[in-house]
């Protein structure tokens, strides 16, 4: 039994990991292609920060300018 909460354990955080990196890797993708599209910038990336922390109050860690940043990297580095 206490093998079977162990491993449900692990397995929980493995798939809360993987939902948190394709979240990260689709905002990514998002500021990537809107910047390609509509030529967007830094303000229009820290708008969007702003914008996540308005609308999700409380979570407001993964949202900075600078994650947001990391998020367009991420996906900027491994898209190919």
């Amino acid at each position: 039994v206490k093998d079977k909460v162990h491993e449900t354990r692990i397995a929980m955080a493995k798939a809360a990991n993987q939902a948190q990196f394709q979240l990260y890797w689709s905002l990514g993708r998002h500021i990537v292609e809107a910047q390609e599209t509509y030529g967007w910038g830094k303000s229009v990336v820290e708008q969007l920060s702003l914008d996540l922390k308005n609308h999700f109050e409380g979570t407001t860690l993964g949202f900075s300018p600078q994650n947001l940043w990391y998020m367009r990297q991420l996906y900027l580095t491994y898209r190919d």
